[in-house]
């Protein structure tokens, strides 16, 4: 059996591949470093009012990756919004469920803990305190 070259556009087909799959990775730090984000804020982060997250709901904040809950009113928990199944931000809050797009986890709103598979790890806790009506959350808040 005789192996042929491959030809002109495979090649650049799986270069093109490669590449994408480079930038991919790349982009999972924002930075572009490709070191992956921290799950949690590293430094206190000003989330705005406090009146944004309803009093037995909870509210994602997507680009501090941070859900905070309001179980009653004027009591807050706060999780990561990072996924523990393959680090996807979650995307939504429905009767009390946290929801991950990527693969369907998901979590309890309240505590961060599995309610869905196939994410096995709660979500973990983050810091929060509300300061004259303003949330902070993440380390010292």
């Amino acid at each position: 059996m005789s192996r042929q070259p491959a030809s002109r556009r495979t090649v650049l087909c799986c270069a093109a591949l490669a590449g994408a799959a480079g930038l991919g990775a790349a982009a999972c730090a924002p930075d572009g470093s490709g070191k992956k984000a921290s799950p949690t804020p590293t430094a206190p982060v000003d989330l705005g009012t406090a009146g944004a997250v309803p009093v037995g709901g909870a509210k994602i904040y997507r680009e501090q990756r941070v859900v905070v809950a309001q179980p009653a009113k004027g009591e807050f928990t706060a999780f990561s919004a990072v996924c523990t199944h393959a680090g996807c931000v979650v995307d939504s809050v429905e009767d009390g469920a946290i929801s991950c797009p990527c693969h369907g986890s998901q979590f309890d709103a309240r505590t961060g803990k599995v309610l869905q598979g196939p994410a096995v790890e709660p979500l973990p806790s983050v810091p929060v305190t509300a300061e004259g009506g303003r949330l902070v959350a993440g380390p010292d808040a």
